[in-house]
């Protein structure tokens, strides 16, 4: 799981852990709907590994709730969080910052982008 979690990560600029039921699912998707910004959607209560996951979520994050959103390999929280840093202004840039490696093959280690921390 923890392979599998690091490679979809690490792959793709915006990575939503979701649940295919959740409201706050819908609403941290809607942000990046809003915004015109592709991302990758796990469904964890569709995955045959979603279980462990989402304990691995935990494990990394501190929080086992859905949505855990990714952004350039950070987790910058849920789908609160994501709306939020949207309102702010904040969002945009922190997704501009991966574009590079998204816009090729998305398999490009060369853009040199790193993990960051994002105080919201």
């Amino acid at each position: 799981c923890l392979l599998f979690f690091q490679e979809v990560v690490s792959h793709n600029c915006i990575v939503i852990f979701s649940k295919t039921t959740c409201p706050y699912c819908r609403l941290a998707k809607n942000v990046f709907n809003e915004i015109g910004t592709p991302y990758k959607v796990i469904e964890l209560d569709q995955h045959e590994e979603g279980k462990q996951l989402q304990d691995t979520l935990g494990e990394m994050t501190g929080a086992r709730t859905v949505p855990r959103v990714f952004v350039n390999g950070t987790c910058i929280g849920g789908g609160s969080e994501a709306k939020e840093l949207h309102q702010r202004g904040k969002l945009l840039p922190l997704i501009q910052q991966c574009a590079p490696c998204c816009e090729g093959s998305g398999m490009d280690s060369s853009s040199g982008a790193q993990p960051a921390s994002y105080n919201l």
